[in-house]
């Protein structure tokens, strides 16, 4: 039995339609298990006695921030190993990435990613079922170059 992934270089353009939010920069990133999204200002509010997650996308410095604040019903609490080795908390959401004119489901570790190159990581958990990563390629799904391996 074949199977067939596309190529994704080591890093791109993507959009994410349920948050209104295109043209955003995203690093492959092999190595980290979860993708995720920068955000500032994450908090849990209560909304007429509910428990819902308040956040905003991106830093006011960055050329795509709309100033919006997004707000979640559904969420997960989750334990992370971040960059530096150490576990901490994350608030993870589900919605979509638009990469290579089709639309996945992700999840979606939020967390302050403000001192980085890229506001978003894809991990492995996306990556593994659909991509190959080239490193020496980029932007691949942006100049709507599709590659496919088959194996």
């Amino acid at each position: 039995m074949t199977k067939s992934k596309i190529v994704i270089g080591r890093e791109d353009i993507a959009d994410f339609p349920l948050l209104n939010l295109g043209g955003i920069e995203v690093k492959t990133d092999s190595g980290a298990y979860t993708s995720s999204f920068h955000c500032h200002n994450i908090e849990l509010i209560s909304v007429d006695g509910v428990e819902k997650l308040k956040c905003y996308f991106l830093d006011p410095e960055h050329d795509k921030y709309r100033n919006k604040e997004f707000i979640f019903e559904t969420f997960v609490l989750k334990k992370v190993k971040s960059s530096n080795g150490q576990m901490e908390e994350r608030y993870s959401i589900s919605t979509e990435i638009r990469l290579f004119e089709k639309t996945y489901p992700i999840d979606l570790t939020l967390t302050e990613r403000g001192s980085m190159k890229f506001p978003v990581l894809l991990g492995r958990k996306f990556l593994s079922k659909r991509f190959v990563v080239d490193s020496s390629l980029t932007n691949l799904s942006q100049k709507g170059k599709i590659k496919i391996v088959t194996y």
